[in-house]
């Protein structure tokens, strides 16, 4: 039997770690009499589905925005294999590796001091058996420094997370629109209307009963959506799967208006850093080239 993977809401409180915890950094110290803030643990998800709480999700590829994100009070952040169309410039995600993103979770790890890391296998990196995908996930918890691994695939992938989670790989799993398979399903299309919604439910009660501490939801109808967070006793994360579930996750490029170009239906914008910066820039080459940067204030 799979060990538990979904903690009981009335653990103990964390305590120190044991065995030490790298050397101190003073300048992410507490103020002098305050408690540092909590990390984040898949137990703290858990707490939120039974509570009826709600958290929030976020990718992150590097060191300030997964800082800015952590000090926000994002719960969670997600080094994506969307790194491979919104940090290496490819079409799709399928061509990232894992060596592209082991340093760019470490990044995100070493800065955010209180959310859950969470980090993609991807594609190519688990499919070929269970021992490849712990393999994979073990990369990730310690070169990566991960606190989990999100996979994608049907109930066909419980074999593989029930050995991860065997072997102290805590998993996400990813149902509905998986990108990694955009072309087995005909592109991006929204999964699990009608008669499919059932197929949803069982793969997530699959990837649940495996050991997934946690099942993502994209491109789902709302309905469909709500019935599988009702069919779990784990925490559910949307992505253009309504507002039933527990957590929401979007690439922060989008939520912050980074990428230009069509944005897709489920993308809300909190910002328009694409303008703000284009601006900056514009302004700073103008300065350069009218020679009134760098000025006397600037000069030693």
């Amino acid at each position: 039997m799979a060990p538990s993977n979904h903690p009981e809401s009335s653990m103990p409180a964390e305590v120190p770690a044991p065995y030490g915890s790298g050397p101190a950094d003073a300048a992410h110290l507490p103020p002098t009499g305050k408690k540092p803030a909590a990390k984040v643990r898949i137990h703290h998800l858990q707490q939120a589905k039974e509570e009826g709480r709600r958290f929030a999700m976020l990718t992150a590829y590097e060191q300030y925005s997964a800082e800015i994100f952590d000090q926000a009070g994002i719960e969670v952040l997600l080094v994506g294999d969307s790194a491979s169309n919104n940090v290496f410039g490819n079409e799709t995600s399928l061509p990232v590796t894992v060596d592209e993103l082991l340093p760019l979770c470490r990044a995100v790890s070493r800065s955010a001091k209180r959310a859950l890391v969470v980090a993609d296998l991807p594609f190519g990196s688990y499919e070929v058996s269970p021992a490849q995908a712990v393999a994979s996930g073990v990369r990730f918890l310690k070169e990566g420094l991960a606190h989990a691994v999100k996979i994608e695939g049907s109930a066909y992938y419980a074999e593989t997370v029930r050995a991860m989670v065997q072997a102290g790989v805590p998993v996400m799993a990813h149902i509905g629109f998986t990108p990694q398979s955009e072309h087995a399903l005909g592109g991006y299309r929204v999964q699990g209307r009608g008669d499919d919604a059932q197929r949803l439910i069982d793969d997530a009660v699959a990837l649940q009963d495996a050991g997934a501490f946690s099942v993502l939801m994209e491109m789902v109808p709302a309905e469909t959506a709500a019935a599988v967070d009702a069919a779990l006793r784990v925490p559910t994360v949307g992505i253009g799967a309504g507002n039933r579930t527990t957590g929401q996750v979007l690439v922060w490029q989008d939520m912050a208006g980074l990428r230009g170009g069509k944005m897709a239906k489920f993308v809300k914008q909190y910002a328009d850093l694409r303008s703000m910066l284009t601006e900056a820039a514009a302004a700073y080459g103008e300065d350069v080239r009218s020679g009134q940067f760098p000025g006397p204030e600037h000069s030693f």
